[in-house]
């Protein structure tokens, strides 16, 4: 099966019609969508890339956050402390890395410690379970690689890490098996309003306290799909989204955030991830052992001029590996394989979700930043009971399946399990990524379920990951893209759109 004849993904014409859709796929937006699967309605995701997961969920810090931040009076810390507790039981269900390794907060100066007191006592009357303030000489046995100086901390043992862009995959696949519809490189561009007996009201000129019409959205490559109630998930252009709606009226600002990403081999991995005592603007720049091995440190939080700014800069990485090594000293610049930097949509202080005010049928989730990847299964829930609420029938589907199939990685084989998938598919047996070893076979998994650019193979198996990044693997894999989709070398891009890779010269090679 091809990556083109994936029944939900970009359904043929002929199935238009929707109760439910909701605009971008990132964490919540996926959360939203499985969450509503599980109902009698028909449901539908609009992402405006190539794939899922393309946006401010790529370069998330996989952080699940312990809960003790921000007060319980934010929405967005009571959604925090929800989700993070819902974390085991998602991934019993799906496939996707995930590991409560616990979160230390390191106070290297005496002064600190009053800040460090501050966080203990607000995450108790959060409810924060095994919240523990440390002394110098307990902070030290449960992070040794910390700095001596260190006077002592916070641990909150429920804390975690994640890979986001899986965790999105995973959710994205069980809502399309349990029937939702997914359409990429679908950007809105028009909305209209129809209420019964009316014609089409364009935006603004619709009336919030109908609910009983029906949205027909308009993609800028002409495709249509209409809708009863519309999700507004739409991350960094939320803000975009709700004025093609006629929704409220509001300003999303990009703040960016700067990483390293370090080598699996290095010996500065901690074993929980390391956050600073936070200031007023950020929670500080971090030292995280990722899910699979490798560890970030970062990130900064710089207001970005462009929601296209993905650039870094010298001067902030040396502040970022700098400030690292102020907790973890051992971090050394000679274990740093790439830097990259992501965007946050920054509204206001806390979370903004409800219904519109001034569209019909309009729900907007704006302002997801951090902790949002922790809350966004509950935001899910939060969402859902919106869409109730505002009058959308939500009768429970019996049939609905909430697993996905654990899917075998090469690197997390045996030996002994590896030669019983080899015996029945050679290609498990051809190592295409040799930094992150991953196989031929999973890389075909990961096209044939949609994943066709570059990124997209990447974020599912982790090829292009690991210390050459992609140096070695690209034109083996941009091969089997090729092999089995039947797109062209000049058809193959990094992540959709213009993001083309080969000129004729090195594609008359490659055939």
């Amino acid at each position: 099966m091809s990556a083109f004849s994936l029944p939900n993904r970009n359904p043929p014409p002929g199935q238009e019609d929707y109760d439910a859709a909701i605009i971008g796929c990132g964490v919540s937006g996926a959360n939203i969508a499985r969450r509503l699967s599980m109902y009698r309605i028909r449901a539908a995701i609009l992402e405006k890339a190539a794939d899922v997961s393309f946006g401010t969920s790529k370069a998330n810090s996989g952080i699940i956050h312990g809960g003790f931040h921000h007060n319980k009076k934010h929405l967005k810390a009571r959604l925090e402390i929800q989700g993070n507790l819902m974390f085991d039981q998602l991934r019993r269900e799906l496939d996707f890395p995930f590991k409560r390794c616990g979160i230390l907060v390191a106070a290297l100066h005496e002064d600190e410690m009053k800040a460090v007191e501050y966080l203990y006592m607000q995450g108790v009357e959060n409810g924060v379970i095994g919240i523990e303030l440390c002394s110098r000489e307990r902070i030290l046995t449960l992070e040794p690689k910390l700095s001596p100086d260190t006077v002592g901390g916070l641990y909150a043992p429920g804390g975690g890490m994640v890979e986001p862009y899986r965790f999105v995959f995973a959710l994205v696949e069980s809502a399309m098996k349990n029937g939702v519809h997914l359409y990429t490189d679908f950007k809105v561009c028009q909305a209209a309003w129809t209420a019964p007996g009316s014609g089409a009201s364009y935006g603004s000129g619709a009336n919030s306290g109908d609910q009983s019409g029906v949205w027909t959205i308009r993609a800028a490559d002409g495709r249509e799909i209409r809708s009863r109630y519309v999700v507004n998930a739409a991350g960094l252009f939320a803000d975009e989204v709700s004025r093609i709606f006629g929704g409220e009226e509001f300003t999303i600002s990009a703040r960016k955030g700067e990483y390293f990403l370090m080598d699996r081999l290095t010996k500065a991995r901690p074993d929980r991830v390391v956050f600073p005592v936070p200031t007023a603007v950020s929670k500080g720049m971090l030292v995280i052992p990722t899910v699979e091995g490798t560890v970030l440190v970062g990130p900064t939080a710089d207001k970005a001029d462009s929601k296209d700014d993905y650039a870094t800069t010298t001067e902030r990485l040396e502040q970022i590996l700098d400030s690292g090594k102020k907790m973890i000293p051992s971090l050394s610049r000679g274990d740093v394989i790439t830097s990259f930097a992501g965007l946050r949509p920054f509204l206001e202080e806390d979370f903004y979700i409800e219904a519109s005010k001034r569209a019909p049928a309009f729900v907007q989730v704006a302002g997801i930043q951090s902790p949002g990847l922790t809350a966004s299964p509950a935001i899910g829930e939060y969402v859902k009971d919106i869409l109730k609420n505002s009058g959308l029938d939500l009768t429970e589907k019996p049939g609905w399946d909430p697993f996905v199939e654990d899917r075998p990685r090469s690197r997390e084989l045996s030996p002994f399990d590896l030669d019983k998938l080899i015996a029945a598919d050679p290609a498990w047996g051809n190592v295409v990524c040799r930094c992150e070893n991953v196989s031929e076979a999973e890389i075909v998994q990961a096209v044939r379920l949609g994943h066709d650019t570059l990124d997209g193979v990447k974020y599912f198996t982790r090829a292009q990951m690991g210390r050459c990044q992609g140096g070695f693997c690209t034109y083996k894999i941009i091969k089997i893209i090729m092999r089995e989709t039947g797109l062209s070398y000049d058809e193959i891009t990094k992540h959709g759109g213009a993001s083309r890779l080969l000129t004729a010269a090195l594609g008359q090679e490659i055939r």
